[in-house]
């Protein structure tokens, strides 16, 4: 399905170019707000992809008042890290690969500082790793879990580890390790500082892995060491490449991904339809329930974004239907999940279709998208190199018609 400029809803407007295209795969690598001491926001990016697939050390920054970047280098080349606001408002980059992709993955750590723009080298990892996942928890540490290393020359494996950083201390602690492998997973702070990690994959050969419906729930411990992670409610469908958006304390939507192909019974799944799932942490031990809108009934896709919209509401923007030979949706759909029944409104489409690409939520019912990848393989001009986009949009919940 195709957003229509005659029906849409909010309309978007073109922001100044990124100082480098780029793009962003994992789950947790992309755009994060800053607040400046005056209160105005910025928006980070870091790290990264070019066409060919090389990590990058290039780092921007954002001012939306200004519509202008900066750019911002970190130390290190980084692909699939992860980058996490702390309470004191800088910013933790944490592992990724720079190099193969069966490469250990880096155990490197540094700090962005928005008050003066400076990156600081940190203390590393005790596991090096990437496609991991790392949230700020209520006690101002960072937890960091799962993600992938390599298992020999030319394979790689999931990890359970994880661990967790002190920024007063600058030091690295065990964690509990999860219940199950998995990397690519998302990871939601929920109440209680309890944290929600579903789906992702395990990689099974050299070159396959398989997407997981299982999901966990990690409980912080009120004493160094008797922290803990838990089994809970399965997806009803295993995800890759899906986007999780936080409705609340005890609720948590998530929305998309997976590959096209056999799902395990024979069955080809090309993305035929959009679906969502919300868990509910209060349902006993919790529950995911498909709370799939019903019409309209929109395309699937994978690698795109979905970034809150206020209360209740999520824009879903961007995606594609695999990563190879292909061109980046410029759809965008609004889902309403304030109520009982879920609903989707047609949002205007972005001048560029993407995935991979960098996308947050500004203050009010805007959000602000830039970089990612537009076309690749025989889509692209060159079969060998991705096209990546360097432009910047930014949505308005609350203009057009």
């Amino acid at each position: 399905m195709t957003s229509s400029t005659l029906a849409a809803t909010g309309t978007w407007k073109p922001g100044k170019d990124l100082p480098a295209p780029g793009g962003w795969y994992g789950q947790h690598d992309g755009a994060v707000v800053l607040t400046t001491p005056d209160g105005k926001s910025q928006v980070l990016v870091v790290g990264g992809v070019d066409g060919k697939g090389v990590a990058q050390a290039t780092g921007a920054v954002y001012d939306v008042a200004g519509d202008a970047w900066t750019t911002a280098d970190p130390h290190v080349p980084r692909r699939l890290h992860a980058t996490t606001v702390l309470a004191d408002g800088k910013v933790l980059v944490t592992g990724g690969v720079s190099g193969s992709p069966f490469s250990p993955g880096l155990t490197a750590a540094e700090i962005f500082n928005p008050a003066d723009k400076t990156w600081k080298v940190v203390a590393g990892m005790k596991q090096g790793r990437w496609g991991h996942s790392a949230v700020l928890l209520p006690n101002k540490q960072v937890l960091v879990a799962g993600g992938a290393t390599n298992r020999s020359g030319d394979s790689i494996r999931a990890l359970a580890s994880a661990e967790l950083y002190d920024p007063d201390k600058n030091t690295w602690t065990d964690a509990k390790p999860m219940t199950d492998p998995r990397t690519g997973h998302t990871a939601i702070v929920l109440k209680d500082g309890k944290v929600l990690v579903c789906g992702g994959t395990v990689p099974v050969s050299g070159t396959g892995d398989v997407a997981l419906g299982f999901c966990e729930l990690y409980t912080p411990g009120t004493t160094p060491g008797n922290d803990s992670w838990s089994a809970t409610g399965s997806l009803l469908r295993p995800r890759t490449g899906h986007q999780a958006v936080k409705l609340s304390e005890t609720s948590v939507l998530v929305v998309g991904g997976g590959v096209p192909g056999a799902p395990g019974d024979g069955t080809f799944d090309p993305y035929a339809r959009l679906t969502v799932e919300q868990f509910d942490l209060t349902a006993g031990a919790g529950t995911w329930q498909d709370v799939t809108p019903a019409e309209p009934v929109p395309r699937g896709r994978g690698l795109h974004r979905a970034v809150p919209l206020g209360t209740g509401k999520v824009l879903v923007a961007g995606g594609t239907a695999g990563p190879r030979d292909d061109v980046g949706y410029p759809s965008a759909l609004i889902l309403d999940a304030s109520g009982a029944e879920k609903t989707w409104t047609t949002a205007a489409g972005m001048a560029t279709g993407r995935w991979a690409f960098a996308a947050v939520a500004l203050p009010g019912t805007k959000v602000l998208v830039t970089g990612g990848v537009a076309r690749s393989g025989l889509a692209a001009t060159d079969p060998d190199a991705d096209e990546l986009a360097k432009t910047t949009e930014i949505f308005d919940a609350g203009s057009g018609s």
